[in-house]
């Protein structure tokens, strides 16, 4: 059998990946260690960090949380834009796909930037509040349980400062938030948040229809 010939779509994409993208080679490498996995299409896509990096240094952030670490891609994209005394913290339920990640961290050089916290998302947000953390964060990153994200987008909203912004993941749930038909738990969750946030006067909003679906909300 003959190699299959490139397409249009194929093209277009490699030549983003090598124009349109500045990524440390740590940072391509565990993309490509985190795509050989089984579960690698839970990763958030090249172009949704490179767009919070960039707004990480447009904005001076120095405090970054994200809800939901997985392998430590978008972790390490996000503490590679931050200043030197930087911090990160990424939450997850379980360290077994983040040890992949910190190889990369620790070879990047930013290990020390980043602080993974373990157990259940509600319950390391509550405990962040617990600690005095409200309204400290310059950007909250949330890619977790899709059924949770409207409780963690009211806590976001306590835990981002004034003028912070908040991005959330997979906002089009592969096209089914558009299909009325598609019932599931993940999609309803996902089209009733996307209608609360349209319709919410405490932030600015857009969605971004990259990777699949982003959506940024500035905390007014």
């Amino acid at each position: 059998m003959s190699p299959r010939t490139p397409t249009l779509s194929d093209r277009l994409r490699n030549y983003l990946l090598s124009v349109g993208l500045r990524e440390h080679p740590a940072l391509a490498d565990l993309r490509r260690a985190t795509d050989a996995l089984p579960e690698g299409g839970m990763r958030s896509s090249a172009e949704q960090m490179q767009l919070l990096a960039f707004l990480i240094e447009l904005m001076g952030a120095r405090r970054v949380l994200e809800i939901g670490c997985f392998t430590g891609y978008g972790t390490l994209a996000m503490a590679l834009a931050l200043p030197g005394d930087g911090r990160i913290v990424t939450l997850d339920v379980n360290d077994h796909w983040a040890e992949l990640g910190r190889r990369y961290w620790r070879v990047a050089g930013v290990a020390e930037r980043i602080e993974l916290r373990l157990g259940l998302a509600q319950e390391s947000l509550d405990r962040l509040l617990a600690e005095g953390a409200a309204a400290s964060f310059d950007l909250v990153y949330v890619d977790a349980d899709k059924k949770l994200y409207d409780a963690y987008y009211e806590r976001a909203l306590v835990l981002a400062r004034p003028g912070g912004v908040i991005a959330l993941d997979n906002v089009l749930w592969h096209g089914a938030v558009a299909d009325p038909d598609d019932r599931s738990r993940q999609a309803a969750s996902l089209r009733a948040l996307n209608a609360k946030i349209h319709a919410d006067p405490r932030v600015s909003m857009i969605v971004l229809p990259i990777g699949d679906g982003l959506t940024l909300t500035r905390r007014r």
